[in-house]
């Protein structure tokens, strides 16, 4: 069974456009095989369960979420404004995409020992778990971050920022910051980020 055929592909782009548009409550495996034009039991063809399609659509949000970390740090010279750059990209994507956000980090498809097979029959290559897919993205940060601070754990320095940022996208999604922060108008997602670098990296010296 090809990997890469077009079948495939359109299964998991009708996924993406689902999830970008509807949310994740829209992608039901049948609902995902009419908008394809297919079978509803076309698809276990190449994703022999829900998970690892679901799996296969969330994969795409971290490819376009990498592009856009690198997109961010163009032009950027510090490391710790390439920091801020990809914080607010971050922060951006969570709110531009949520119901996608919420796909990539679903705690049964990151830890899932299921990668995206492409079928029951012929095997083929595996993709590494769903939660590898981040690694490069984490490794990013802390290089960054180490760079930043020479005083502690830059790993666990990394997971604590990403973890404030996480909760900074969430809570705002929410409208929770927002409410909270009704009397400030001026405070927005750049100033959160800009404060939660202050936290973890100390204040800028610049």
């Amino acid at each position: 069974m090809d990997p890469h055929s077009p079948l495939r592909e359109r299964l998991i782009d009708v996924g993406v456009d689902l999830v970008l548009t509807e949310g994740t409550a829209a992608l039901g495996l049948r609902e995902i095989a009419r908008r394809a034009g297919v079978s509803h039991g076309a698809p276990r063809r190449y994703f022999p369960t829900h998970q690892s399609l679901l799996s296969a659509i969330a994969r795409r949000g971290f490819a376009d979420l990498g592009g856009r970390f690198a997109a961010a740090v163009e032009g950027t010279s510090s490391p710790r404004e390439q920091v801020r750059a990809l914080g607010c990209a971050y922060v951006g994507y969570a709110l531009e995409h949520r119901g996608m956000f919420e796909l990539m980090f679903r705690h049964d498809l990151l830890d899932s020992e299921a990668a995206e097979n492409t079928g029951e029959d012929t095997p083929g290559p595996r993709q590494p778990k769903l939660r590898e897919t981040t690694v490069p993205l984490f490794r990013l940060l802390v290089g960054l971050v180490s760079r930043c601070r020479t005083d502690g754990d830059p790993e666990v320095i990394t997971a604590a920022l990403w973890a404030n940022l996480h909760g900074v996208a969430q809570l705002w999604a929410w409208g929770s910051l927002p409410l909270m922060l009704e009397a400030r108008p001026t405070v927005g997602i750049e100033r959160l980020v800009g404060a939660a670098l202050d936290a973890h990296l100390g204040s800028d010296p610049a």
